[in-house]
């Protein structure tokens, strides 16, 4: 099913009405909000189209931190974020998905760019590595699949979370989700942010391994996280985003 000839297209969700963090994808890092964190590291990314993708409600607010980073943004459906996706790619005539979230600045271009090459080579319906800190990856979704799952799924966690009516269907579609390289595996690791305490540990990375030239390069970061974060971060009294950056 899946498409070597692509289009592919970014597509970034973001919105502002998170019920555990609000608005934390505006929260600060280093000079920069979270977001734009994660659109610089996604602006690496070889890809036709970036796009915010957001609801309604958070347009106007998140509309000029997209702009600022090269991202055009695409408003739907709150709730039902599979239809989002779907008309997204409709639009912006998109053959192949990347999808991110905007809670990740952590995000890994390295990553995301041998998840499409592998993706096309396999001719995959969906694809994702596993194995490395959650927060660092993104999903690759070919735009066919995608629109059989906004025509077929009916489970309102499918529609919510928009990729898990492919993954749940491997008889159906073809689904990568190889293990990552050796180099990038430490699996009981998160960088995501979710949690106060996500954001002060993820605050604690910036203000070690941040030097504003570009994104925290992979390696770098697992190489850290692997030989220091556990005892520096238990150690540290931890200081805000302002104090440091």
């Amino acid at each position: 099913m899946g498409n070597t000839g692509d289009i592919i297209s970014i597509f970034l969700q973001a919105r502002l009405d998170s019920n555990r963090l609000p608005r934390k994808v505006l929260l600060p890092l280093c000079r920069k909000t979270v977001l734009e964190h994660a659109m610089i590291a996604l602006r690496c990314v070889n890809a036709g189209n970036y796009v915010v993708l957001t609801d309604m409600e958070s347009r106007e607010e998140l509309e000029p931190f997209a702009r600022k980073c090269g991202f055009t943004i695409f408003a739907g459906d709150r709730e039902d974020v599979l239809n989002r996706y779907a008309d997204a790619a409709r639009f912006y005539s998109s053959k192949l998905i990347v999808r991110a979230t905007g809670d990740n600045p952590l995000v890994s271009s390295e990553l995301a760019e041998k998840l499409i090459e592998l993706h096309r080579h396999e001719r995959a319906d969906y694809g994702g590595f596993q194995g490395m800190p959650l927060g660092l990856g993104v999903e690759t979704i070919s735009a066919d699949a995608l629109f059989i799952a906004q025509r077929e799924a009916r489970d309102p966690y499918e529609r919510e979370h928009v990729t898990p009516f492919l993954y749940r269907r491997k008889e159906r579609f073809k689904i990568i989700r190889p293990t990552v390289e050796e180099e990038f595996f430490l699996p009981d690791e998160r960088v995501t942010l979710d949690t106060e305490d996500d954001y002060r540990f993820i605050t604690f990375i910036y203000n070690n391994l941040y030097d504003g030239s570009g994104p925290i390069p992979i390696t770098r970061l697992i190489r850290w996280l692997k030989e220091t974060q556990i005892r520096n971060y238990k150690e540290s009294t931890l200081c805000t985003e302002a104090e440091y950056c």
